[in-house]
């Protein structure tokens, strides 16, 4: 008979734990797949003060934080083979539990502050090309079991390339969206709440009017528009597995997936001659540095539209 595993922390620090996960989720809207990351980080590190205190983890060992003692904590996870990216959650996650505890009276967040986060691996999104990305909502409903299905496919996948949407916000879509033949925008909320007006084009409309007329089930208001097989809500895996057919269906790499989409919007606008604000908007960045990446990508445009613009570039070329 196998013994129990330890507990990681007192109940006093688990109650503390459980009391900021609730205001992540409540007030600071964090949506559910960061709440449980964040939980699974916290408590891993909670095990790690455990063992190296030899008891369980207190509300003192985090009042007494050091930077040193996360330096120690990342190492191990680095050497368990966590990337750059997970650690920088990993660290997120501690830093915030901390603040809770400082506003609580029980730490201060010096420590965690002063620990200088992983460094990133420079990555650009892996846009398709224009012509892959229309092969793409035109191949969506080929073999699909059943008519509806294919045109639910060609409809999720037209929106995610025609209006920028995060695979989320368009499986959060409710029955009613979408139904004015006439509408040329719609409001989106994305993370953080926070709402922005998208643009609508009439292949999206008509992509979304076709499926609504095929589906068997019930598109009320309240709930969700885009539906599994039996009726339930579409699960993001299943859209994951209908790109991953396509890419074999029509020679792609393994980049095309349906954030791949989302990127192939940003980056087709600024090749032709859109903005970053306006892109910003679009795609719901809080920052305009998250939306400054597809320079890197679409850098080729730039170089022209200077070229173009610079007077000793003009000047150049009529010499």
């Amino acid at each position: 008979m196998t013994e129990p595993l330890p507990v990681p922390a007192t109940p006093a620090l688990l109650a503390l734990k459980t009391a900021w996960l609730e205001r992540l989720a409540v007030e600071r809207h964090a949506g559910a797949l960061t709440v449980e990351a964040y939980e699974r980080d916290v408590r891993q590190f909670l095990g790690f003060l455990g063992r190296y205190h030899g008891r369980p983890a207190e509300p003192g060992d985090l009042a007494a934080l050091a930077a040193t003692d996360l330096r120690a904590f990342l190492a191990e996870r680095r050497r368990e083979g966590i990337g750059p990216r997970s650690l920088n959650r990993i660290l997120s996650g501690i830093r915030s539990f901390v603040r809770h505890l400082e506003r609580e009276g029980l730490a201060s967040s010096a420590g965690p502050a002063a620990m200088r986060a992983p460094r990133q691996p420079k990555s650009l999104p892996r846009p398709l090309a224009v012509v892959d990305a229309l092969a793409v909502t035109e191949e969506a409903g080929a073999m699909a079991a059943e008519p509806w299905i294919a045109a639910r496919n060609v409809a999720v996948l037209t929106l995610l390339y025609g209006c920028g949407l995060r695979i989320s916000e368009a499986l959060g879509l409710e029955g009613d969206a979408l139904r004015d033949a006439a509408a040329r925008s719609m409001a989106i909320t994305g993370k953080g709440r926070k709402q922005r007006l998208v643009p609508l084009l009439p292949a999206v409309l008509e992509a979304v009017a076709a499926y609504r007329r095929l589906c068997p089930f019930d598109l009320a208001p309240g709930t969700p528009l885009f539906r599994g097989a039996r009726g339930g809500p579409l699960r993001a895996q299943i859209v994951q597995a209908e790109m991953a057919r396509l890419r074999g269906l029509l020679g792609l790499p393994d980049s095309a997936t349906p954030h791949a989409l989302r990127h192939s919007f940003a980056t087709h606008l600024l090749a032709k001659g859109g903005d970053l604000r306006t892109i910003q908007d679009l795609l719901g960045h809080a920052s305009l540095s998250s939306t400054q990446i597809y320079t890197a990508v679409d850098g080729g445009r730039l170089l022209q539209a200077f070229e173009a613009a610079h007077p000793r570039a003009r000047r150049a070329r009529a010499g």
